[in-house]
């Protein structure tokens, strides 16, 4: 295996990813365009989610392929960005046909990211939708990553989160990538140290080839939780997208999903916690034309937790101190 030519999600073809942010605000939204739609579904193993809609993603219902997904900072209100990449799709003349209209799918989650220092004195309405319509439309094979987007005021429980990405092409051909807002409530980082729960994973120095801690530490195992170790917000949730070229039903696309959860345990310590709504949405734009078989299905599946993994220590890796920050950046420290 090696590391797609961008080392980012959109290595996977079909693929655009938007961002939008407010750094008054703290908080910002990502986009993930499908160019054709693409088959897509979701699994959700945090205990505190928020989602809009998700239900269609079900294998057993009908709509089969979604226009975008949605990734956003502002807790319940950030639901709105939905809409604002909904009515930009409408615009490009995007959606699922009904009789002569067509209805974008978006389907969206949020994290919490509410108390973390920016100033979110809005008035009557959110920023949130229209963050969403900007993101849609700044759409690209390349985009920032760390503190921008709905990564841009994250946070975790040592260091600041953000918005990352990492890419694996499979020896077979296939490609796999993930796309992830690290706003978690235990921390990516083991114990005191500088080094990622990620390292074993890690390809090319991507997040600075530190390697494991050695000695190890003698309270690695230790949860430390964002409100225990900082006086912030125990309110929190990591949200990404897992995908891939293969061919994949909505069935298998779920199995993805649930795949990529593992790269949540091996990245972050501790996860899927009551206070994190932890969620992965798993998108298959088939542009490989290659249906996997068991074999591969397997190798897909520990691809795509190991991606994830990476994906979630570049988050805080390449996160910045962006001024009035309640707890320093990765990059600040070390």
């Amino acid at each position: 295996m090696q590391k797609g030519a961008r080392n980012l999600i959109t290595d996977v073809p079909g693929l655009l990813v938007g961002n939008a942010e407010d750094h008054h605000l703290k908080s910002g939204v990502t986009t993930v365009l499908c160019d054709p739609p693409a088959t897509a579904a979701v699994q959700v193993l945090g205990g505190a989610p928020g989602t809009r809609e998700t239900d269609l993603l079900a294998p057993h219902n009908m709509v089969q392929a979604v226009d975008a997904i949605v990734l956003s900072g502002g807790s319940a209100f950030g639901l709105d960005a939905a809409s604002g990449v909904q009515a930009a799709l409408r615009e490009m003349g995007r959606g699922f046909a009904v009789g002569p209209h067509r209805v974008p799918i978006v389907p969206a989650a949020i994290l919490f990211d509410l108390a973390n220092g920016g100033g979110k004195d809005w008035a009557r309405y959110a920023p949130y939708r229209e963050l969403g319509y900007e993101a849609a439309y700044a759409v690209s094979a390349d985009f920032v990553t760390g503190s921008s987007g709905a990564g841009t005021g994250a946070l975790t429980a040592t260091f600041k989160g953000g918005l990352g990405s990492a890419s694996t092409v499979l020896a077979n051909g296939i490609t796999v990538g993930a796309l992830v807002a690290v706003n978690a409530f235990g921390s990516a980082t083991v114990g005191e140290t500088r080094h990622f729960w990620a390292a074993p994973f890690e390809m090319e120095r991507e997040f600075g080839g530190l390697g494991q801690p050695s000695p190890w530490p003698a309270d690695a195992a230790t949860p430390r939780f964002k409100f225990r170790e900082r006086q912030v917000s125990p309110a929190n949730t990591t949200i990404a997208v897992i995908a891939t070229d293969a061919l994949l039903s909505k069935a298998e696309a779920k199995r993805l999903a649930i795949a990529a959860h593992d790269g949540f345990s091996r990245a972050l310590w501790p996860s899927h916690t009551p206070l994190d709504g932890d969620l992965v949405f798993a998108l298959s734009t088939g542009t490989s034309g290659k249906a996997p078989s068991l074999q591969d299905s397997i190798d897909l599946s520990a691809a795509a937790a190991a991606t994830m993994a990476r994906a979630i220590a570049r988050g805080v890796y390449d996160a910045c101190d962006t001024g009035n920050d309640l707890i320093p950046a990765w990059s600040a420290r070390f």
